[in-house]
């Protein structure tokens, strides 16, 4: 890379490699087109040829339905086309068993003309084309009947039921044609939408009725090669649905083939039913289902032709691509291929999903930066020497500006001017401003007017510490944003991982529980894997067992601990509101540990609101919060202040944000909500439920302990509680629990008891360590109790303790080996 002397690229090389990425874009976009031309010229020749057919079709010896409504549909879809489809149409007609073009063009001609009267008006919309269809059937055929030769309630009767097909017609290639061109959006197909498309194909095939080829006829080919095709793609049920259709529609065009409905219908059921043998298999299930029936209804000579035609349609699907059948069977519910394409949708969704959401972060992170930098740059850190430029020219603009001694003070004599001014500004900040007769006399001999001076700068000092009040208040409170935007990013980064790691493809998991759970003799509905990271596991299954056996907890828990090798256990179970429909159950990772709480307190005098607050809550991931507050003061407002604090850290733990920076945005929440002097104590206890690693957080906060048995442990911290300063220290103390393990957390009411002649942490130690009871509540009872006698039963402050035990948790039904069944391999867990 060229760079010049400043390390830049080159004005002349930017220019090169900007115009060499243009053209290379410009060359993109143009084969691009290319592409998108040529795929439309197919389509287009593939709807015209469509058209020749269609406008052949004959049903009933004497009813042509088809033409009409494919023009009014095409019309709609394909303007660009329409006088392509219309020639195509006539000329089919021509070449019909019985050639009928003028009708068709006259049918066309009426419906045309409809058409550009409602675009007059533009009420020309394609659900006004089955309407227009029949209008205009029913007026060219009425006209064909008058001129004609007799009148008779048959012919109006055939006429009437010529236009309600062309009606039905229409609706049916409205639904039809998308699907054949591809250009349909959604990623499946109704079932609706399959029949339409079958009974377009049948149509199509009506078109090549009398056509003979080397003995063979032409349409029963064709029928034959569908079924094949959609019974391949989609199993018995599309097999026989096809041969059905196929069957019925070339039925009504030759009455002979009346036994072709039975016959294709059977043939795809036993075609579909061996299709996982590959195109052989199923081509030998037609065959077999073909010849059965020709051999039961048909002379020898049928049965040789039915064998030959379903011969040459076996002989087209062996040269179809696999590529064309597994299209197919994408857009077919129920079958695998499908089912992939799903996954591969929804994997491509998380995919965006997890990058915009990642962008975000981004945006966020970027923000937080912009604020802290913004807060920075905003802090009130001015050093003395500004503070004294300020004051100096502050005053001397509002007392020295008209004195006449001006020029000798600040000219002759300035450095003995400001040596006085700076003493002067001195006793201003210690608030220690002499009186007339206190006045120094260095100051009244060299200024005339140093007790107006005084006063100046008395006024300017208080409009500075006013200034730098609210600036204060503008850097917290954009550091507070700057820390909450921070703390965002994190969690949509957190976020942007889950999606990934939830993204990826659980195919082979899914189906080695599901195979596992059915050796077990059990059925169910389906698997769904949310997550296989150790710790975090979450499978749902779907089952319809009746109720009072417990399968999920009894058999299927334990037979998920043996493959996954840790504990699982039902964490959420969800009747179904439905007769029929499927329960769905939640197996997750079970904890290895669990915390048993009790909870004493008492207000101070005995009243009912208690200045302390405490909270126990499961904040996600396998955690455990444990958490008192302590308000200033007593009653409401200490209530409001240490409620506050807590309700705030639970929301942003539960949210995911870190626990330092969530006390850091409490402690600034508190700081800015009012201009009071309130502040409140937090003691946070965050319990890992999988390892019992516990992390102790303390602002202001008495010490907790730790009983182990007949030792007595502290954890303790010094610093000042929240809401007093901006930048306050987090004390952090990480701790591994044993099970057994009592944490008995208290507030200052409980700890400062014994008063200040006593050693309180040992005299708390002592108490503790003869308590006789391992239970909770009754250590947190005790230890109420016992401070409320050494006071002689009176409350002398707000009271508070909550004692959590830590016990290995024992699963409700245990693991064991099942014969048969393999270890699961977890996939990576994306980073």
């Amino acid at each position: 890379m060229n760079k010049d002397n400043t390390g830049t690229i080159p004005v002349a090389e930017r220019t090169g490699r900007w115009q060499s990425a243009m053209a290379k874009g410009r060359e993109f976009v143009a084969a691009r087109r290319i592409v998108q031309a040529a795929m439309a010229k197919r389509w287009t020749f593939l709807l015209i040829a469509l058209g020749f057919l269609l406008g052949r079709a004959v049903i009933l010896e004497t009813l042509m339905p088809f033409a009409i409504a494919y023009f009014a549909v095409i019309y709609f879809m394909r303007r660009d086309i329409y006088p392509w489809i219309a020639i195509s149409l006539v000329a089919g007609g021509w070449f019909a068993v019985d050639p009928a073009p003028m009708w068709i063009a006259m049918e066309i001609a009426v419906l045309f003309l409809l058409l550009k009267g409602l675009e007059a008006y533009e009420k020309a919309e394609l659900s006004t084309a089955p309407i227009l269809v029949f209008a205009s059937m029913l007026l060219v055929q009425m006209f064909k009947v008058f001129i004609g030769s007799e009148l008779g309630w048959y012919k109006f009767m055939m006429v009437a039921v010529e236009a309600g097909l062309g009606f039905v017609l229409t609706l049916v290639f409205i639904q039809a044609i998308p699907v054949l061109t591809m250009t349909k959006k959604s990623a499946s197909l109704k079932n609706e939408e399959i029949i339409c498309l079958m009974i377009l194909l049948a149509s199509v095939m009506t078109g090549a009725v009398g056509w003979i080829v080397y003995g063979l006829s032409a349409e029963h080919v064709m029928s034959r090669y569908m079924l094949l095709l959609f019974a391949l793609a989609g199993g018995a049920p599309l097999g026989a649905s096809v041969g059905v259709v196929a069957g019925l529609i070339l039925s009504l065009a030759d009455f002979g083939a009346v036994v072709q409905m039975s016959l294709l219908a059977f043939a795809g059921l036993l075609a579909g039913l061996l299709r996982e043998g590959g195109k052989m298999a199923a081509a030998f299930g037609m065959l077999l289902g073909t010849s059965i029936l020709s051999i039961y209804v048909g002379s020898q000579a049928d049965v040789m032709s039915s064998t030959w035609e379903s011969v040459a349609a076996a002989t087209l699907l062996l040269l179809t691509p696999r590529s064309l059948i597994r299209m197919i069977s994408r857009y077919v519910p129920g079958t695998s291929e499908h089912v992939k394409s799903q996954h591969e949708y929804a994997k491509r969704v998380r995919e965006v999903t997890a990058q915009r959401v990642s962008q975000f972060s981004q945006v966020f992170q970027q923000l937080s930066l912009s604020f802290g930098s913004l807060g920075g740059s905003a802090a009130p850190a001015a050093n003395k020497e500004e503070e004294i430029n300020h004051f100096m020219n502050a005053v001397a603009e509002r007392s020295c500006a008209s004195c006449h001694r001006q020029k000798a003070c600040w000219d002759d004599k300035f450095f003995h001017t400001f040596k006085m001014m700076s003493e002067m500004m001195t006793a201003v900040e210690e608030e220690n401003i002499p009186s007339g007769k206190e006045m120094p006399r260095t100051w009244s001999s060299h200024c005339v007017k140093s007790s107006q001076v005084l006063l100046d700068m008395r006024r300017e000092y208080d409009l500075f510490q006013n200034n730098r009040h609210w600036k204060k208040q503008i850097h917290d409170s954009r550091q507070l944003v700057a820390d909450q935007l921070k703390g965002v990013s994190q969690v949509m980064e957190d976020l942007a991982k889950e999606i990934k790691r939830e993204g990826q493809t659980l195919h082979l998991q899914e189906e080695q529980i599901r195979e596992a759970v059915e050796g077990l003799g059990l059925s169910i509905q389906g698997v769904d894997i949310i997550s296989l990271e150790e710790g975090n596991v979450e499978i749902e299954v779907y089952h319809t067992f009746e109720r009072g056996y417990d399968e999920c907890r009894k058999i299927i828990a334990p037979l998920l601990s043996d493959i996954l090798g840790e504990h699982i256990a039902v964490k959420a179970e969800h009747d179904s509101d439905k007769n029929g429909e499927p329960a769905l159950v939640t197996f997750g990772s079970a904890k290895q540990y669990e915390v048993e709480t009790g909870i004493a307190g008492a207000a101070k005098g005995g009243e009912l609101l208690s200045g302390d607050s405490f909270s126990l809550v499961d904040i996600g991931n396998g955690k455990f919060a444990v958490a008192i507050s302590d308000g200033m003061g007593n009653g409401e407002r200490a209530r409001q202040e240490s409620s506050a604090a807590l309700s705030i850290l639970q929301q942003l733990l539960q949210s995911g944000i870190d626990e330092q920076l969530a006390v850091k945005s409490v402690n600034s929440v508190l700081l800015l909500r009012s201009s009071d002097e309130v502040f409140a104590t937090v003691d946070l206890a965050i319990v890992d439920l999988y390892t019992a690693q516990t992390t102790f957080m303390k602002i202001g906060s008495t010490p907790s302990f730790i009983k182990r048995g007949k030792e007595v442990i502290p954890v303790t911290a010094h610093n000042l509680p929240i809401g007093i300063l901006q930048d306050i220290d987090v004390d952090f103390v990480s701790m591994q629990l044993l099970p057994g393990d009592t944490l008995i957390m208290m507030s200052d009411g409980i700890y400062d008891a014994p008063g200040h002649t006593v050693n309180k942490e040992l005299w708390m130690k002592r108490v503790i360590g003869e308590m006789a009871t391992d239970d909770p509540q009754e250590m947190a009872d005790t230890l109420l109790e016992r401070v409320i006698r050494y006071h002689n039963g009176e409350i002398v402050d707000d009271m508070t303790v909550v004692v959590s035990r830590i016990d290995k948790h024992l699963p409700e039904w245990t693991s064991f080996r099942f014969p048969g069944v393999t270890r699961m391999e977890r996939p990576r867990t994306v980073s």
